[in-house]
């Protein structure tokens, strides 16, 4: 018997790979409607049950969203459920309201190389730094350093995120067409230093939760990095593992 082909793959991950490069594309955008799995079906000339199980797997994996009696559509960030995707921070009290942002600034600067690593760019590449404090209830919680690779994100301004009202990630995919997919997240428990001491109102060495993301789009492409402070007096960091 010869050997199997490490190469093979089931026909319904490969229709998932299609659909997968179709949604990359941009044939089909967040919030759009995508074909039905018939009308898939006839496109890729495999049967609807293999698109179905194709689409199961889009769905599972946050890429579509089904919806009962109106059909499948991309998933998007401006979705209530899909706000606040990668957040973890959970309160203590069931009470607490949603958290609003206040942007700090935005400063357009040249990469470091632990930046450029993570966000697979050059040392010399631009990026833009955005600073941002989460508030839950009027109290500030988390402040974040958000790092951006300006060639995906040019005319990116303080004023334009002053100006959205609703989650940054929903305004990146807005108006900058990029969706975050997936990320990978360090954690560290570190003191606060003066700076996160003044905006997160604690004391200089205050104990902190840093909290590292790196979030990829389509093909596992980085396109954000982000260091968070934790103020978890009020909030514990809940995960769900598989």
């Amino acid at each position: 018997m010869p050997p199997p082909n490490p190469t093979f793959s089931p026909l319904y991950q490969q229709i998932k790979g299609l659909l997968i490069q179709s949604l990359q594309d941009g044939e089909w955008k967040p919030g759009e409607l995508i074909p039905s799995e018939t009308e898939l079906a006839v496109r890729y000339g495999v049967s609807q049950g293999t698109v179905r199980k194709a689409i199961d797997e889009l769905a599972a994996e946050n890429l579509v969203v089904r919806k009962q009696g109106r059909g499948t559509f991309v998933a998007t960030h401006n979705e209530a459920k899909a706000e606040y995707r990668f957040l973890r921070l959970a309160a203590d009290d069931v009470n607490t309201g949603k958290p609003k942002s206040s942007y700090l600034a935005v400063d357009r600067v040249r990469a470091n190389s632990h930046v450029a690593k993570l966000l697979d760019i050059k040392p010399s590449d631009s990026v833009f730094v955005v600073k941002r404090v989460l508030r839950f209830d009027g109290v500030p919680q988390i402040l974040d350093e958000i790092w951006l690779p300006a060639s995906q994100y040019k005319g990116l301004t303080l004023e334009r995120l002053q100006s959205w009202n609703s989650t940054l990630y929903g305004f990146l995919e807005s108006a900058f067409g990029v969706r975050m997919l997936r990320a990978i997240e360090t954690i560290k428990a570190v003191s606060a230093e003066p700076e996160q001491a003044e905006v997160l109102q604690v004391p200089v060495g205050a104990p902190l939760l840093l909290v590292e993301r790196q979030s990829m789009t389509y093909a596992d492409q980085p396109v954000e990095l982000r260091r968070g402070w934790y103020l978890t007096d009020r909030f514990s960091y809940k995960n769900e593992l598989y």
